[in-house]
């Protein structure tokens, strides 16, 4: 089972886009490989049109797609031409072919319930190629995009700033839109720290980042919360 921390492992995968090496292809951008159970199912054709869709936003982000399943290379093939005739959505990105279940028992996503069917899971990889997300979702519950485009642009900003991230950012309950300083690592830089960042005590402590910063997060969250008619 990998972890957070790891560097994806190396692996050479067939796609609809032809074959790539896996974490080279995507060297130097961010990539988000997401898994589902099966092509031509209900609940995983609701996330592969909810994917393309916000293709662009993720793109903007530096970060690009790629889907994984058991399903055969020709049937994920099939599968995609029948959502872009029937939904009106293209898919712009490649998609794993694993009939033989390879990729996914290196990755650790084989169902328990079932050795024909993927994990609907999700890796976060940064340009670096070291994993720093991995969520696994039930059979029966779609997943929410825009969240991993606010956890792409969390994790960007986080980085830039040297900074962690408050729950529910940049509209946190506690300090708003802020990002939280890293705690100290002795108590002479405890004591300094009330003078240096806005402060709750010295162990919560915060600060601003550019507004554009947490706008562009806002505008991830204000998508996902709408409701379509």
């Amino acid at each position: 089972m990998l972890t957070i921390g790891e560097k994806f492992p190396e692996m050479e995968v067939d796609t609809t886009f032809g074959p790539l090496k896996l974490p080279d292809h995507y060297k130097g951008k961010w990539f988000i490989l997401f898994s589902h159970p099966g092509d031509f199912t209900p609940v995983c054709t609701t996330e592969f049109v909810a994917f393309a869709k916000r293709h662009e936003d993720f793109k903007k982000l530096n970060t690009e797609l790629i889907g994984l399943s058991v399903d055969s290379t020709i049937s994920h093939m099939k599968w995609v031409e029948w959502i872009e005739d029937n939904v009106g959505e293209k898919i712009n990105y490649p998609v794993i072919g694993d009939p033989m279940g390879t990729v996914s028992q290196t990755l650790g996503l084989i169902h328990a319930q079932s050795s024909t069917e993927t994990v609907r899971a999700v890796y976060i990889v940064d340009p670096n190629q070291v994993i720093r997300a991995i969520m696994f979702y039930p059979l029966e519950l779609g997943r929410n995009i825009d969240e991993f485009l606010r956890m792409v642009k969390a994790f960007q900003v986080g980085g830039e700033y040297k900074a962690a991230l408050p729950a529910n950012w940049p509209n946190n309950e506690i300090v708003g839109e802020h990002v939280i300083v890293p705690p100290p690592k002795s108590m002479e830089a405890a004591a300094k720290r009330t003078k240096e960042y806005e402060c709750l005590d010295w162990w919560l402590c915060h600060k601003e980042v550019p507004k554009e910063e947490a706008s562009a997060a806002r505008k991830f969250l204000e998508r996902a919360a709408k409701v379509p008619e």
